[in-house]
């Protein structure tokens, strides 16, 4: 299993469920989502939407089990590479009392310069709270 800094509780809603009663794979998409926020949020404090400089440029998920009504999930996000311009991040849906993986996503962010709609360095504030973060100063 792999190392996570930072873990989001996840609360699943009646309308995250399938007809198979399992919660639905574009709900997973959505926890990611909220993992995704508070990690950044964590490292930067509150967002503020209208100047964010990162977008989500690339999501692959693999569903590993099925997550039911009455599981205690949580989001364990970290990022594991830095680039010029973009950066992975790895994030799993667990499963609290079993430990079961439920799912793993792995996605990249760019920076984004709002004013051209370019592509953007991503700055190195960013890059050193995240190293001090993860504790990991060879994911550049």
């Amino acid at each position: 299993m792999s190392h996570f800094n930072h873990t989001t509780p996840i609360q699943i809603r009646m309308s995250d469920l399938d007809p198979f009663v399992h919660v639905n794979n574009g709900s997973q998409c959505h926890f990611y989502d909220i993992g995704r926020t508070h990690y950044v949020e964590n490292l930067n404090g509150k967002i503020d939407w209208g100047t964010l400089d990162l977008v989500l440029a690339h999501l692959e998920i693999d569903f590993k089990s099925p997550i039911r009504i009455h599981d205690e999930i949580v989001c364990d996000t970290k990022i594991y590479a830095i680039g010029n311009k973009s950066m992975k991040m790895e994030q799993q849906l667990r499963e609290v009392n079993t430990g079961e993986i439920k799912s793993v996503c792995r996605s990249v962010l760019s920076g984004f310069d709002r004013k051209t709609g370019q592509s953007m360095v991503i700055k190195e504030e960013y890059k050193t709270k995240i190293i001090a973060f993860e504790k990991n100063d060879s994911i550049i």
